[in-house]
C-alpha cells in the first residue's frame, strides 16, 4: 500500500472547493471533517457538500464522521460514495455492526480515536477495520499544534495491528507538517491527514510530494 497523502479540505476555501480539491492532483484522498457541534465543538460540512464533491469525481472521498450517533448516520456516507468512511469509537454503540455496514455498502471502515483514548481498549476490533485513524490533535478545529504525547500510541497501534495479521492502515490527523510527518512514519503510521500545511501554501500540491518524500524516507 505505501504512504498515502490525504489532505484536509477544512482549511481550504469553501465557497470554490471543487476548485480545491483539483490543487492537490497528487494527493491519494481528500479529507472531509464532517462535524456536528455535539460530539465536538464544531459545526462543518455534511453529505449534501460531498454528494456534490462525488458528482465531479476526481480523488476519492476520505469522510471522517466527528459526530454523535455514527451508528445511525455514518452508513448513508458509504451509500453517497465516499471511498472510506471513519466513525470515532467513542461516539459509537455498536462499532462492529456498524463497520460491517459501512463494509457492505462498498466502502472501507474506519475507527477513530482521541489522543487520550487507549487503542489497547479496541484492540479486538482491528480486524473489523480497514484503518485505524490515530487524532494527534483533541478534534474539533483545524490548525492546531500537534501533540507528541501520541507518538507512543502509534507504535503501539502498529504494533497490534502487525499482531493482528490484517490489512489494516494506520492514519494520523491533526498539526500534520513538513515538520512533524517524519516522527509518525517511524513511529509506524502510513495513511497521512494534512490540512493546514498543505492549503495555508501557495502550491498545495507541492507540499502534498513534500510530505510523501517526507515519510517515505521515514518509514525506510
Amino acid at each position: 500500500m505505501g504512504i498515502q497523502i490525504t489532505p484536509s479540505i477544512l482549511n481550504a476555501d469553501l465557497a470554490a472547493l471543487g476548485a480545491e480539491v483539483a490543487r492537490i492532483p497528487s494527493a491519494d484522498w481528500v479529507h472531509v471533517d464532517v462535524m456536528d457541534n455535539h460530539f465536538v465543538p464544531n459545526l462543518t460540512l455534511g453529505l449534501p457538500v460531498i454528494e456534490s464533491l462525488r458528482r465531479r469525481g476526481g480523488l476519492p472521498i476520505d469522510a471522517h464522521l466527528m459526530i454523535e450517533d455514527p451508528d445511525r448516520w455514518a452508513p448513508a456516507y458509504a451509500e453517497a460514495g465516499c471511498g472510506s468512511v471513519t466513525f470515532h469509537v467513542e461516539a459509537a454503540r455498536a462499532p462492529i455492526r456498524l463497520a460491517r455496514s459501512i463494509r457492505a455498502l462498498g466502502a472501507r471502515a474506519s475507527m477513530a480515536l482521541k489522543p487520550a483514548t487507549p487503542i489497547e481498549s479496541y484492540a479486538d476490533l482491528l480486524p473489523e477495520v480497514d484503518m485505524v485513524l490515530l487524532m494527534t490533535v483533541e478534534p474539533g478545529f483545524g490548525g492546531q499544534k500537534f501533540l507528541d504525547v501520541v507518538l507512543p500510541k502509534i507504535r503501539r497501534a502498529r504494533l497490534l495491528i502487525e499482531k493482528s495479521g490484517g490489512e489494516c492502515w494506520l492514519q494520523v490527523d491533526g498539526g500534520i507538517s513538513p515538520e512533524t510527518i517524519e516522527r509518525c512514519a517511524a513511529a509506524g503510521a502510513d495513511v497521512f491527514v494534512a490540512g493546514s500545511a498543505v492549503y495555508s501554501a501557495a502550491d498545495p500540491d507541492a507540499v502534498v510530494r513534500t510530505l510523501r518524500a517526507l515519510a517515505k524516507a521515514a518509514a525506510d
